[in-house]
Parts: structure tokens; C-alpha cells; sequence
């Protein structure tokens, strides 16, 4: 899903998501529902940044679960930030995406 991020593909992203996926804070509101709702944010926020990308720093895995600790690059210029991602999956697709930061 990384690599699909970051060549800001946002098609082949949600291609790995279920039909009612939903991205959201941790804990929180949900901030994309839905394949097609995942598709849209990232398309609009790839338009925004169009340097946008993420570096996996660390990752595990326990169960249906993947954290990964990552450091997203929002443009050469900008300072960069840290985030938890936290993967839920439903078999071989995820279907939901935490974030927290």
C-alpha cells in the first residue's frame, strides 16, 4: 500500500481495501468512508501535495493488525511529520486505517 501511496496512486491504494474501508483518527472521526470516499481524499489531497510520500520507519504485525511508524514527506520544503498507522484487515484487504499523531 506504501509504494502505491507514494506514486501517488490512489486506485491501485484502494484496490487493497474493502468496499466499506474508512480511514479515520485514532479512536476518532471517521476522515474517509468507504472505498470510494479513501479514493477521493487521497486523489484531492495528492493534488494538494504533489510531493507527497511516506518512509515506513518501523512495522509489526500481530494478527489482522499492522502498525507501522512512518515519517511523511509533504514537499521538499516542508518539515516533515511522524505518524502511526494502524491496519486492519479482513482477510487479504484492509478495512480500516487509524492514524495517530
Amino acid at each position: 500500500m506504501i509504494a502505491h501511496y507514494n506514486a501517488q496512486d490512489a486506485d491501485a491504494y484502494v484496490a487493497l481495501m474493502t468496499e466499506d474501508a474508512a480511514e479515520a483518527g485514532y479512536r476518532g472521526d471517521v476522515v474517509r468512508d468507504g472505498k470510494e470516499g479513501v479514493r477521493s481524499g487521497l486523489k484531492a489531497m495528492f493534488a494538494q501535495f504533489p510531493e507527497n510520500r511516506a518512509e515506513i520507519i518501523t512495522g509489526q504485525q500481530l494478527g489482522d493488525y499492522v502498525l507501522l511508524h512512518e515519517k511523511v514527506f509533504r514537499s521538499n520544503d516542508a518539515e516533515p511529520f511522524e505518524v502511526m498507522s494502524i491496519y486492519s484487515f479482513e482477510g487479504d484487504k484492509v478495512s480500516r486505517v487509524e492514524f495517530v499523531r
